[in-house]
């Protein structure tokens, strides 16, 4: 049986190493770390499979817009027939600190728009991996925040990298495991937000 980790983001060059596309971001490092083949084109996303130690695993990274992120992961749930609990989406978060991360399964989507567009197909039942963006400090509206690149890259980069070593817990259910490995990492901030 397949696992399912999707990262969230917008397609595009413009759109790299920006605040909202986190979650392209930790599918590229997770598939770096376990020498995933290289993602192709399939239903509007690309897709890599592999494997993380004894599971299947399916990387996908939706090849539509934010607000549009639910069809095309939809398609690949419905085409290998992924159980909601086997679901990870990865994704940014305003109402987290900087480089802090949260678990969370089923709730609310604290208006993010891709989550929206997901849970109005799947329903909530899924998993969640929370990269906190933390809010904007200057008065720039949430969406120019989101769309605007990480200052703080270094600190983005180590926080991915611990994800990408620890994603295997969360495949083997051990949520409260992988969070525990986060408590001790520094706190970072993201200048000039």
């Amino acid at each position: 049986m397949f696992h399912l980790l999707a990262g969230l983001g917008n397609p595009g060059k413009k759109y790299e190493l920006t605040r909202h596309n986190v979650g392209f971001m930790i599918v590229d490092a997770v598939a770096k770390q376990f020498h995933f083949p290289d993602f192709r084109e399939k239903n509007e996303v690309l897709i890599s499979i592999g494997n993380i130690g004894s599971h299947k695993v399916i990387l996908v990274k939706p090849w539509a817009f934010m607000n549009n992120s639910g069809a095309p992961i939809l398609s690949i749930v419905s085409l290998y027939k992924i159980p909601l609990n086997n679901i990870i989406i990865l994704h940014d978060e305003v109402e987290i600190d900087f480089c802090t991360i949260r678990v969370k399964k089923n709730g609310g989507n604290a208006g993010h728009n891709g989550l929206k567009s997901i849970d109005s197909l799947l329903g909530k039942d899924y998993w969640r991996v929370r990269f906190g963006i933390g809010h904007p400090r200057q008065k720039m509206g949430l969406s120019c925040y989101v769309l605007s690149r990480f200052h703080n890259l270094n600190a983005v980069s180590n926080t991915i990298s611990y994800i990408a070593e620890h994603i295997t817990l969360l495949l083997e259910n051990n949520h409260l495991t992988f969070m525990d490995k986060f408590k001790n990492l520094p706190k970072y901030e993201d200048i000039s937000t």
